[in-house]
């Protein structure tokens, strides 16, 4: 069932997904002369399981954790430092317009090696409903914000706003090298539940592969962002962290 916002309830058995190195082992920052280059190796756009091909959970053992809608000064630094204190890389979907308004913040996102992801230019849940010259436009639009803050920045996935995919889009984000990508676990975090709901949905639907939907934008996090005390050294014992 798809939802009005970034959220909806999938499972998935098959993905195809490359691990990073354990959670355990904090992995350097790229340095100031590397900035923006964290997937040197972009690789095929992968196909999956999820959402008219979309992909759903890693193919790996390992959990991936994401996050939607920012950059937000608010609450994206909060969670960068959370992921920094417990040595844990993610990937940011990230809005054209956010992305203009806070280049320094998708500036800190890569140099911090989390991975980017394209999550349109304004949120169009409809966008499955619009001509493909538009959609083409919304993501290479929101590609164009994201490299002018971090020129040469490698953009490997896109997530479609509400989860609502259509073959076009998918077809067109591979045509940019972008992957689909979809998710696993949906707290709905968006609808801003209590932290112990969060806690609750993540913990009990999580499983080896998953693919973990958050949100660091879009509207006041603070109930993600008390979730996330909780969940990232709870997430990081059971399971391998990665960035896809």
């Amino acid at each position: 069932m798809l939802l009005s916002a970034c959220g909806s309830t999938s499972a998935g058995a098959n993905g195809v997904a490359s691990p990073s190195p354990r959670r355990t082992s904090a992995s350097p920052s790229p340095s100031p002369t590397a900035l923006g280059r964290i997937a040197a190796f972009a690789g095929r756009p992968r196909s999956g399981d999820g959402p008219s091909g979309s992909l759903r959970v890693t193919g790996t053992r390992a959990v991936a954790l994401t996050f939607d809608d920012g950059p937000s000064p608010t609450w994206t630094p909060r969670i960068l430092a959370l992921l920094r204190k417990y040595h844990v890389h993610a990937t940011f979907c990230i809005i054209g317009r956010e992305a203009k308004a806070y280049p320094k913040l998708v500036r800190q996102i890569v140099k911090e090696g989390h991975t980017l992801c394209n999550h349109s230019w304004d949120h169009d849940e409809f966008l499955n409903q619009r001509s493909t010259a538009y959609i083409r436009s919304e993501m290479t639009r929101t590609n164009a914000a994201i490299r002018r803050a971090v020129p040469h920045a490698s953009i490997r996935y896109y997530r479609q706003p509400g989860g609502n995919w259509s073959a076009r889009i998918v077809r067109q984000a591979r045509s940019l090298g972008m992957t689909p990508l979809h998710w696993s676990v949906d707290p709905s975090d968006w609808q801003r539940p209590p932290a112990r709901s969060i806690i609750h949905t993540v913990k009990s639907t999580t499983r080896r592969g998953s693919i973990i939907l958050d949100h660091d934008g879009g509207g006041d996090r603070s109930h993600t962002y008390a979730a996330l005390k909780v969940l990232l050294p709870y997430l990081g014992r059971k399971y391998d962290l990665i960035r896809l």
